[in-house]
């Protein structure tokens, strides 16, 4: 090594405690300290598989499982991985949380050429750290099929006493296709939440005297406390929803290596037996301690070690973010040692207390003008505010709320669980009122998920003397359209974020949604600020909850540019996420690859349909939109032979309000179809407060008109809608009845849906022109 290096890795030493030398240095292509070569193969394909409710549905495989292979090496090796596509789609791998060369990191049309049907693509690169990781398509929803697998990375040097090791990685599976249930997201509706038993029909909002807070939500157009987007009939770990380790023997200590590889769920973990020790997050090593419920986002990993016991098997439990489902693994033989179980969340309550709060929600997914964000504005406005919460004098947001903060409501086996109940002194500390205290009660909303239990044994803060870029970003989102952003601009109308090497950039995100995000840097490590201080742990993955803000800081000691998302897949493919660039040449083996490629996958039109079939009426509606465009084609046919159809173009200035233009065509007599009139038409439509679907146009006869239109959930799968539309002629185009100033027309319809499955519902409606009536509602 030259000289001048010695002296650049001295200047960094002076600067960093806890990073290891070979993460400060930048990636270097090719095995040039001639490391021992450990090589792998796999391969990608297409075939049938049964993981959900019996139903064999078309996977995607690596070397014919789900997950993959756990790929094994050790610390200082040089790995070869040769990846062979036999689908007959273009596919990827990204090594997720590996350091490595930008153009090895898998990210295809960014940093690495796609994998071609029948090609096989060489990569390679030095392993330098150890820990847990895993491997996944980085090509559109292929994760969500099954393209996922472990990594597991042992150390130069054992530093942790464990007998045995086991891989566990968790997922989420579908027996849909994922572009479908993507598409199925961007229409906007509830039955998935139907389907999972997790609505908040208006029913059950009432009688738990939650109207007012229903009535915030709307008010602020959302239609309540979201915790997760889709149903899924199954969970799995390691391929299946229980699974058996019968071969693990009484005081082995078991070194469980955790990966969520899930598309979009979170889990929290639970552990029968004696309280697990946990030693690693996200590959790095932590101050060890006992803990059993957990936390674990999407992409993330724990490492645990646990003994098994003399009698017994231990289990192992997950249980989906929003209580929809779980699944087990069993450790040992005999009786089972059963985890505990977690509360489902209360999404109602969540809804009180967030109203109590005065939570401000609904920031735009879509800035008016997204060459020009303002965060800190965005922040300002949309932001949770603690002068909002009728806290009294005290700044209680400075207050040190350590681990769970207020625990009020939660019982003393559940803080033993947790391994983090709060002492009485510490309680006594905070030195408030009984009133102040009620005041709190909304405050554990969120609390628990934090990192603060996550600390690293040495210290991993940078040296004042380096220089600092701050940088906000906002997440942002649209549940009805289902459009993610950062500070309110996609990833298809957003510019790079550009890094300075040997600098430190701090990043703060500002959730101002109602969904976790875990956010992911990729060929990066940094740190996750926390009540640790220069011991704050380093991790790949951040959880980012609902309104709360995470500080996390890495030094830029890389070249090129990598991608930077929420790993909830269908966030990213929704426009969660930005591309951060060191501003260095492009690799010139990129140049057939358009990055664009990459950045219109996030942008694409999606395609639906509404079909009516009634006794007294027929109503087509089929839709086809992207972020900003949309192209709608609406028809309506009378049984007395009344026919209008529309054609219509719209363009979103932002999340609610939209400019349209297009064809209107209608028979000008009623029972007639002889007589068909064409109009242009053009106007604003808005998504007002309290969701209503507002729609004021004019046509080319001057006739201007106004319509409204609204549905609620009235039951679990009973919906009640209406729509009102008024229309006026004042004769500056059309010649009216002699004495008559103006000639209006009224219509209107009021009706119930009932929901028999995704696509098929049962509905009844009253329409002013033609009556009463019932029928079929498909979806398509």
């Amino acid at each position: 090594m030259k000289l001048k290096n010695y002296f650049l890795i001295l200047l960094i030493f002076l600067g960093f405690s806890g990073y290891s030398q070979e993460e400060l240095e930048a990636s270097v292509e090719g095995n040039i300290n001639n490391l021992p070569v450990r090589e792998y193969k796999i391969t990608i394909d297409q075939e049938m598989v049964v993981k959900a409710k019996g139903k064999e549905t078309m996977g995607m495989t690596i070397n014919g499982g789900i997950p993959g292979p756990v790929l094994e090496f050790t610390e200082g090796e040089y790995a070869v991985i040769y990846v062979e596509n036999k689908m007959d789609v273009e596919t990827s791998i990204h090594w997720h949380g590996m350091l490595l060369p930008n153009f090895f990191d898998g990210v295809p049309y960014l940093t690495t050429p796609p994998i071609k049907p029948g090609t096989t693509f060489k990569y390679e690169f030095e392993i330098k750290q150890h820990g847990t990781y895993w491997y996944h398509s980085h090509t559109m929803l292929q994760e969500q099929s099954g393209v996922y697998g472990a990594l597991m990375i042992h150390p130069k040097e054992k530093t942790l006493e464990y007998d045995k090791e086991l891989v566990l990685v968790l997922s989420d599976w579908t027996n849909e296709k994922p572009k479908d249930v993507l598409r199925f997201l961007k229409r906007g509706t509830e039955w998935y939440n139907i389907k999972k038993g997790t609505a908040t029909p208006l029913n059950q909002v009432i009688k738990r005297g939650a109207l007012g807070a229903q009535l915030d939500f709307w008010r602020q157009r959302m239609e309540g406390a979201d915790i997760a987007d889709i149903y899924y009939p199954a969970f799995l770990i390691n391929g299946e929803e229980k699974i058996e380790y019968p071969d693990f023997k009484p005081g082995e200590k078991v070194r469980m290596r955790i990966i969520d590889g899930s598309a979009s769920t979170s889990f929290w973990m639970t552990f029968g037996g004696e309280t697990p020790t946990l030693v690693s997050a996200d590959g790095k090593d932590i101050v060890p301690l006992k803990r059993n419920k957990t936390f674990i986002a999407v992409a993330e990993t724990y490492d645990f070690i646990v003994t098994i016991p003399d009698e017994g098997k231990v289990e192992f439990k997950i249980m989906a973010q929003d209580g929809s489902g779980t699944a087990s693994a069993f450790l040992g033989e005999g009786r089972i040692l059963p985890a505990p179980n977690v509360p489902k969340p209360d999404k109602i309550g969540m809804m009180q207390k967030m109203a109590k709060m005065k939570m401000k929600m609904g920031a735009p997914a879509l800035q008016f003008n997204p060459k020009d964000p303002d965060p800190y504005e965005l922040k300002e406005k949309w932001g949770m505010q603690m002068d909002d919460m009728k806290m009294g004098e005290k700044d209680h947001s400075k207050m040190n709320m350590k681990k769970d903060s207020i625990m009020e409501g939660m019982g003393e086996k559940d803080k033993r669980m947790d391994g983090m109940a709060m002492k009485d002194d510490e309680m006594n500390g905070m030195d408030m009122k009984k009133g102040e205290m009620e005041d709190m009660q909304g405050m554990d909303l969120f609390s628990e998920y934090n990192y603060d239990y996550l600390k690293s044994p040495e210290k991993t803060a940078f040296n004042d003397s380096i220089p600092v870029t701050n940088v906000l970003l906002n997440l942002t989102g649209n549940m009805n359209r289902y459009i993610w952003s950062l500070n309110g601009v996609p990833l298809s109308a957003a510019d790079k974020i550009k890094i300075k090497g040997d600098e430190v950039t701090r990043i703060t995100f500002n959730n101002l949604t109602m969904m976790h995000h875990p956010m992911h840097l990729h060929g990066h490590f940094f740190r996750v600020i926390n009540e640790n201080g220069e011991y704050s742990p380093l991790k790949h993955t951040v959880n980012v909850p609902p309104m709360q803000e995470v500080t996390i800081e890495f030094y830029g000691n890389e070249y090129g540019d990598w991608f930077f998302h929420c790993h909830i897949l269908y966030h990213l493919d929704s426009g969660m996420a930005r591309v951060v660039s060191y501003d260095t040449k492009r690799d010139e083996r990129m140049k057939r690859y358009p990055v664009s490629k990459l950045i219109n996958e996030t942008n694409k039109f999606y395609t639906w349909g509404m079909l009516d079939a009634a006794s007294h009426m027929t109503e087509l509606n089929v839709v086809s939109s992207n972020i900003r465009n949309q192209f709608t084609v609406l028809a309506e046919y009378g049984w007395n032979e009344n026919i209008e159809a529309e054609f219509t173009y719209e363009y979103y200035l932002n999340d609610w309000v939209r400019l349209f233009s297009g064809v209107n065509v209608e028979n000008e007599i009623e029972n007639s179809m002889e007589e068909l009139s064409t109009t242009a038409i053009g106007g604003i439509r808005y998504f007002t407060p309290y969701m209503f679907a507002l729609d004021l146009r004019v046509d080319n006869k001057l006739r201007p008109q106004i319509s409204l239109a609204r549905e609620i959930m009235i039951f679990p799968r009973l919906v009640v809608f209406g729509e009102y539309e008024f229309q006026a002629d004042f004769g500056w185009v059309n010649d009216l009845e002699p004495g008559k100033d103006f000639k209006d027309e009224q219509v209107w319809r009021a009706g119930l849906e009932y929901f028999l499955g995704k696509n098929f519902s049962l509905m009844g409606s009253y329409d002013n022109r033609f009556g009463a009536g019932g029928g079929l509602s498909l979806r398509f």
